[in-house]
């Protein structure tokens, strides 16, 4: 058995490798998917804050009892796994802002519940957020104030 490589194979594997380099140029690479599409950029980051995800919405935030939340002295649960993010970009446990009432912009996941909730700054509060007035997620009943909520409270036969 010959451990070592012949004259032939180290040639061909030299020219084999001068053959995929150029051509992995032409292929896109992953990371240009994963740019953000620049019209989706907000106002935070133009006055030097963070850069949110479109589609994040702006409210008045306020834990009760994790993982009951108020936003906008509404009811609401934050998902399992919700991260809460200070205005100095680090991770912040819900029991430790309890009872406070804060600016954030925050995001919801599939079923409604919040998943990521951004404290601002008071640069980033000053800023005009597009979503502000109108939510991204208009069509679902638990973001849009467009109709009777019901409290649980509700008599059956007054239900629709």
């Amino acid at each position: 058995m010959n451990r070592c490589p012949s004259l032939v194979s180290s040639l061909l594997s030299i020219a084999l490798a001068a053959l995929v380099v150029p051509a992995s140029l032409f292929v896109p690479t992953l990371a240009s998917a994963q740019l953000l599409d620049p019209s989706a950029t907000q106002n935070e980051a133009a006055n030097g804050g963070r850069t949110f995800p479109p589609g994040t919405l702006r409210g008045s935030f306020m834990v009760v009892n994790s993982p009951e939340i108020q936003l906008d002295g509404q009811p609401e649960r934050l998902s399992p796994g919700a991260r809460i993010r200070s205005a100095e970009r680090m991770l912040v446990m819900p029991a430790a802002i309890t009872g406070q009432k804060l600016l954030v912009n925050y995001t919801r996941d599939a079923a409604g519940l919040v998943r990521e909730v951004w404290i601002l700054t008071p640069d980033e509060a000053s800023a005009k957020r597009a979503s502000a007035d109108r939510p991204w997620l208009n069509f679902w009943p638990f973001v849009a104030d467009s109709g009777p909520r019901d409290d649980g409270k509700t008599p059956f036969d007054q239900l629709k």
